[in-house]
């Protein structure tokens, strides 16, 4: 007998490019709601990690905002959502300088819809996370372009190479 969900088990990152994008309300770091229809006529650069302030998330995070102006220029906006508190993603802003939106998935609810929140495996212990997964929106709310089981380290400019062509 599994500790997890069959829908825990079984669920996995579905969509694919051209699939309309879930849509979703979250609160931002300070605690104003959000929504993905918010941004309609802009690219949405969704990106779903696992904490504030660990080492992975933390580099992913700063080469994101590093590139934001580059993004702003590109028609784009930058989305983090993690399952971390409105007063956590406050913290990891201030503590990294951050300058992009971070949304708070606290009943994980968001990340289940885009089929990120799954059983992972860590040094034999099976717990349920957020599998680092990046999805690119277009203007109109489809999906371009999913990236998945994303290493942290250069994403940031894959992305946006991706997005400028």
């Amino acid at each position: 007998m599994s500790e997890f969900s069959k829908a825990d088990l079984e669920r996995k990152v579905t969509l694919k490019a051209g699939d309309i994008a879930p849509n979703f309300e979250l609160e931002n770091q300070d605690g104003v709601k959000v929504s993905l229809k918010d941004f309609v006529g802009k690219n949405v650069v969704l990106y779903f990690y696992p904490k504030d302030n660990t080492p992975g998330c933390t580099t992913e995070a700063c080469e994101f905002s590093g590139l934001y102006d580059e993004f702003i220029k590109n028609d784009s906006v930058i989305i983090g959502v993690s399952p971390d508190s409105v007063k956590s993603h406050a913290n990891f802003i201030t503590k990294q300088s951050l300058k992009h939106i971070l949304l708070a998935d606290t009943d994980k609810e968001v990340a289940k819809s885009y089929g990120v929140w799954q059983v992972k495996k860590n040094y034999g212990k099976e717990y349920l996370g957020i599998v680092r997964t990046t999805f690119v929106i277009d203007k109109t709310g489809k999906i371009a372009k999913v990236y998945k089981s994303v290493k942290a380290k250069d994403h940031a400019v894959k992305v946006l190479g991706d997005l400028v062509g």
